[in-house]
C-alpha cells in the first residue's frame, strides 16, 4: 500500500494511469460545486512542499521496480497538484529515470498566471487543465475560487502557458445546465478557447453528486448542441463511464469489495477509501460504473453524499 501513489486506475482518457498525489485531501485553490471528491477543506494559493519530495520518489522507485510500466504517470489526486512547490523536481526525477513513460498533469489551471508554475511543468507530455467559465460571476458561482484568483488572470495564465509549452494541452470544460450553458456564457468560453488554442477541447458534465444540491448533468444532446455552436474541429465529448469496464485495469474484485461494503452500511467516498485502503480517485472510477449500471444509489446527508446498495432501505 502506497501513501502517495494510487492505481493504476482505469482512466477514461489515459488508459492505465499511475496516480501521484502531491497534496493532501482536500487542498485546492478552488472549491468547485461539482467536485466528486468533496468540499475543499483548505482553500489556498500557498505553494509549499505539502508532500515530501523524498517520500514520493522512494515510492516511485519501489513501484517501478516491482510492477509493469503504466501507460501514464499522472499528477492528480484530491487537490490541486501545482500547489506543491516541488512538482517540477518530481517531474524531473520521472523524466530522468523513465523517459519513455509519458507524464500527464490533471490541473484546474488556476495558478498558471505564475511564471514559476508554468516553468516547472514544461517537461510534462500532456497537460489537462479545466475552464468552466469565462465570466467572473459564473466562475465564482461554479468554481468558488480563493479570493485572489480572477477569471482574467486564470485565462491569461492558460494563454501564456500555451505559448511556452511544447506538449499537448487538452482543455476540459464541464457543463452544468442553467449555469454555464447560456449563449452568452458559451460565446465567452468560445472566445477564451480561441485565445488559449488547446490541442483538444473536451466537454464533460456531472458524473456523480457534487458538493451542492440540485445540480444535473447535461445530456448527450445538450453537449452536442454546444459542440455545434462552437464549431471547433478538435472538440469531443469525453467517453462514457461504462467504457472503463473494457480496460484491462478494471478489476472485478475491487467492484465487489465496494458492493459488499455498502451492502452492510452506506458509506461516503472518504469512508470507502479508508475502509478498503484505496485512494479516493480510484474508488471514484468504480463508483461511476456501479452507478451507471444501477447497482448503487446516493443519499445526501449532513456529513456528505453516501453511497448505498440499490436495495438498501
Amino acid at each position: 500500500m502506497y501513501e502517495y501513489l494510487f492505481g493504476p486506475v482505469p482512466s477514461r482518457r489515459l488508459g492505465m494511469s499511475l496516480g501521484v498525489d502531491l497534496v493532501p485531501h482536500k487542498v485546492c485553490s478552488l472549491n468547485c460545486i461539482y467536485c466528486e471528491c468533496g468540499r475543499t477543506t483548505n482553500l489556498t494559493i500557498l505553494r509549499k512542499e505539502y508532500i515530501p519530495y523524498d517520500d514520493v520518489v522512494e515510492e516511485l522507485k519501489n513501484y517501478m521496480k516491482n510492477n509493469p510500466a503504466p501507460d501514464y504517470i499522472t499528477f492528480s489526486g484530491a487537490g490541486e497538484p501545482t500547489l506543491n512547490s516541488r512538482i517540477g523536481d518530481v517531474l524531473d526525477f520521472i523524466k530522468t529515470n523513465w523517459p519513455d513513460i509519458p507524464v500527464a498533469l490533471l490541473t484546474n489551471g488556476s495558478l498558471f498566471n505564475h511564471e514559476k508554475v508554468r516553468t516547472q511543468i514544461l517537461k510534462a507530455n500532456l497537460v489537462l487543465p479545466s475552464l468552466d467559465a469565462a465570466s467572473n460571476s459564473t466562475f465564482h458561482k461554479i468554481d468558488r475560487p480563493f479570493h485572489k484568483i480572477s477569471i482574467e488572470d486564470y485565462i491569461q495564465g492558460l494563454i501564456d502557458f500555451r505559448k511556452e509549452y511544447k506538449g499537448k494541452i487538452w482543455l476540459e470544460i464541464l457543463i452544468l445546465p442553467d449555469i454555464n450553458d447560456s449563449i452568452k456564457e458559451l460565446q465567452l468560453l468560445k472566445n477564451a478557447i480561441i485565445k488559449i488554442n488547446p490541442d483538444k477541447v473536451q466537454l464533460n458534465t456531472l458524473d456523480r453528486p457534487g458538493t451542492v444540491n440540485n445540480l444535473r448533468p447535461a445530456n448527450k444532446a445538450e453537449l452536442q448542441q454546444i459542440m455545434n455552436f462552437w464549431d471547433f474541429n478538435n472538440t469531443e465529448i469525453i467517453a462514457s463511464v461504462p467504457e472503463r469496464k473494457d480496460m484491462k485495469s478494471y478489476r472485478e474484485d475491487t467492484e465487489n469489495a465496494i458492493l459488499e461494503t455498502i451492502s452492510r452500511r452506506p458509506c461516503t467516498l472518504n469512508d470507502l477509501s479508508k475502509i478498503l485502503g484505496i485512494h479516493i480517485n480510484e474508488v471514484n472510477k468504480y463508483l461511476g460504473v456501479l452507478e451507471d449500471d444501477g447497482k448503487i444509489k446516493t443519499n445526501r446527508q449532513e456529513r456528505g453524499v453516501f453511497y448505498q446498495s440499490k436495495d438498501w432501505g
